[in-house]
């Protein structure tokens, strides 16, 4: 967890569940489609680190503006990264979903850096594209604009 270098940006909604998110890596991607699948009472807002509303809350929680090898997800007025992210979020979708927070327990630094040996071959095994994913229309409303 981080603690808040700037302001929080006025346009973002603080009591948002918000998962930012590398906008050109496919398998980061993969992960958005998969959490707008599941989470059907559209709990998670969704941004691209990218994105104007990604780079206000990098900003916010002290992180580099041009640095996306990590998920990042805001909740109750804090951020949590890389596998605390991921673990979190899915605290919100529905059962059995949940249960994988319970790897909570394991270390950070275990957890991590398996988190980060996958982060640095994203793009290797999974590829990315050229621009951000844009949202299709039914999905358009679960992101920061």
């Amino acid at each position: 967890m981080a603690k808040p270098a700037s302001p929080w940006p006025t346009n973002v909604n603080r009591e948002a569940a918000i998962v930012l998110f590398d906008g050109v890596c496919n398998l980061c991607n993969g992960l958005v489609r998969f959490l707008i699948v599941r989470d059907k009472g559209a709990r998670l807002r969704l941004a691209a680190l990218q994105s104007p509303p990604g780079q206000a809350l990098l900003r916010w929680c002290g992180q580099p503006l041009d640095d996306f090898d990590t998920i990042v997800f805001v909740e109750d007025g804090r951020a949590y990264f890389k596998s605390t992210a991921v673990l979190r979020m899915v605290r919100l979708l529905p059962w059995p979903w949940p249960c994988l927070s319970l790897a909570l327990v394991i270390p950070p630094f275990v957890r991590d850096g398996c988190y980060d040996c996958v982060a640095q071959d994203r793009y290797h095994f999974f590829g990315r594209k050229q621009t951000c994913m844009v949202p299709t229309p039914d999905s358009q409303r679960r992101f920061l604009t």
